[in-house]
């Protein structure tokens, strides 16, 4: 077994796994130290020269060179981290699996004071108020050490952590069940996240605990309950926790008011009370659908997010964005309901369709439009392998990337903007291609195109309409458009009305004052505008339509 060692400078990472690797006469396995003796320069010297991104691409190669994790049940390895080395989510994704990890933590006074007396440069620290940067680097960082299996605090004295953490770590071997791999947990204002690999039932029935929850009453639909509810309820059973069910249609069916009048009378017979969580499995629509249940029954009771398609893990289960549909447009009917957790476990995006995929990256191109330059590499460089669910992008973390930058770059906007109520940016530049993206999802009765897919559709029109009121660099409308071609996304031209779209469009949500706000690429961001010609909003939304449809719908 390997065991990682993470934290901030002056944690004690090298010390504590020289004197742990010595107890189970395993190998010690320090990172920096392979860094500079590889380059035969010392890690200050590295970021003098040559700066923080050389360093990190050299961490980058010692941590791959590490290999596959150690099988064997006894420790053979133990492996000290650079701080930061774990914020890149690639690093996490090869350090974290089949590894046992260890957050060794210690008050911001504690680590200065250490690193006051250390003989070694700490390159983001020398020349800066010590307490204060490591204080920042920690709130920044701590997402990713939190997701360690161990959280090693309040022991000064060396041996007495050693002790603890081979108590710790027995204690976790002697636990047969499978766990998976934690690759961020976070504590927000807007719920609990915690995003991984095989983690769903282990991290779910975590949560029901901190909640106190005396049984699991789980709320999903016959699709997302067999990919991947049946195999939830299993693991919580095995964790002795007895488990209800309320079942909900399928897809945007489960988003109508009846619906959810039927459901809330099951919750009455199974006498649900306020404190007890309701737990979302399924995609987009049944967490909307599921969030208004939760928000309006008994006046609000608890619900858990366990997002099972891609859109859902990227965008939806995030922001506490909750509703339901009328005949006259989508989530006409809703509420702000932040759930109390968001579990966030790839492994269940595995046997997603092809579609589901392809389309969800609609929404990631969204994202990576919004200003997020590396999310957009790896969509133009790997995009294809996820949209085709090749195995190599789950196996090499890919998926995972595009689902930790995506959800983290929701939560951000979301915790700065809950309620969308900054009119020129926050929460509404979210909506970035949804304005025409809604308008046609709406115009095919929401059954001919999925979510993502009007996205993308949307996105083609933001960007030409951005183009042709001069905030859109016409290079940057055309690497959003590459990128789209490339993922094989609003390719083919839509047999819906420009009568039709435009009736949708005028439902829009985000009008105010008679004035629809158009969220609108720039060079490296968005804009927010509301003085948009009608005139360039139809020739966008003609663009997007085949010559001579016109059929009613």
């Amino acid at each position: 077994m390997d065991v990682v060692l993470v934290g901030l400078p002056g944690s004690g990472k090298s010390v504590i796994g020289r004197r742990l690797a010595h107890r189970h006469a395993a190998a010690f396995i320090d990172l920096d130290e392979r860094i500079e003796s590889s380059t035969g320069r010392s890690i200050a010297e590295i970021f003098e020269g040559d700066g923080e991104p050389v360093f990190r691409a050299l961490e980058r190669d010692a941590i791959a060179e590490l290999g596959p994790a150690d099988p064997d049940p006894e420790i053979r390895r133990v492996i000290a981290t650079g701080g930061g080395a774990v914020v890149d989510p690639r690093n996490r994704w090869s350090l974290y699996r089949g590894r046992r990890t260890v957050w060794l933590d210690g008050r911001p006074e504690v680590l200065a004071q250490r690193l006051r007396r250390s003989p070694h440069v700490r390159p983001l620290v020398a020349g800066r108020d010590p307490i204060g940067t490591i204080r920042d680097l920690g709130a920044r960082r701590a997402r990713f050490y939190a997701a360690a299996d161990v959280h090693q605090s309040g022991i000064s004295e060396v041996q007495g952590i050693v002790d603890s953490l081979d108590d710790r770590l027995a204690h976790l071997l002697a636990d047969e069940r499978p766990a998976g791999t934690a690759l961020l947990r976070a504590e927000t204002p807007i719920g609990r996240i915690v995003v991984g690999d095989g983690i769903a039932a282990g991290a779910l029935a975590a949560e029901l605990e901190a909640l106190g929850a005396q049984r699991a009453i789980l709320v999903s639909e016959p699709g997302a309950w067999e990919a991947a509810g049946a195999r939830i309820e299993t693991g919580l059973r095995e964790r002795g926790w007895e488990i209800e069910h309320v079942t909900l249609p399928q897809g945007e069916a489960a988003k109508r008011l009846d619906v959810v009048e039927t459901a809330a009378r099951e919750l009455a017979r199974l006498r649900a009370e306020r404190s007890e969580p309701l737990v979302a499995i399924g995609g987009g629509a049944l967490g909307d659908a599921a969030g208004f249940l939760a928000a309006t029954y008994l006046r609000g009771v608890p619900v858990i997010q366990v997002p099972t398609t891609l859109v859902a893990q990227i965008d939806s289960s995030i922001g506490g964005k909750t509703g339901v549909d009328l005949p006259e447009g989508k989530n006409l009917v809703g509420a702000f309901h932040q759930p109390a957790a968001i579990v966030i476990d790839v492994d269940l995006l595995r046997t997603l369709p092809e579609r589901q995929l392809r389309a969800a990256l609609g929404e990631a191109v969204k994202m990576a439009t919004l200003g997020d330059e590396r999310l957009f590499e790896l969509l133009e460089t790997d995009g294809p392998l996820i949209a085709r669910g090749h195995p190599s992008a789950f196996g090499r973390g890919y998926v995972a990337e595009v689902v930790e930058r995506c959800a983290w770059a929701k939560v951000d906007v979301v915790v700065a903007d809950e309620r969308e109520r900054r009119p020129g940016g926050g929460r509404i530049t979210l909506n970035l291609g949804h304005s025409l993206g809604h308008a046609v999802e709406a115009a095919a009765g929401y059954r001919d195109l999925l979510h993502g897919e009007a996205v993308a559709y949307g996105l083609r029109a933001a960007a030409r309409i951005g183009v042709e009121a001069g905030v859109t660099p016409p290079e940057r409308a055309a690497r959003i458009g590459a990128l789209l071609d490339r993922l094989g996304l609003a390719i083919e031209p839509l047999p819906y009305s420009l009568e039709v779209v435009k009736a949708h469009l005028a439902t829009d949500k985000k009008h105010v004052g008679g004035h629809l706000r158009w969220v609108l690429p720039t060079a490296d961001g968005v804009v927010v505008r509301d003085d948009i010609e009608p005139g360039v909003v139809d020739r966008a939304a003609t663009s997007l339509l085949a010559a001579g449809a016109g059929a009613p719908r």
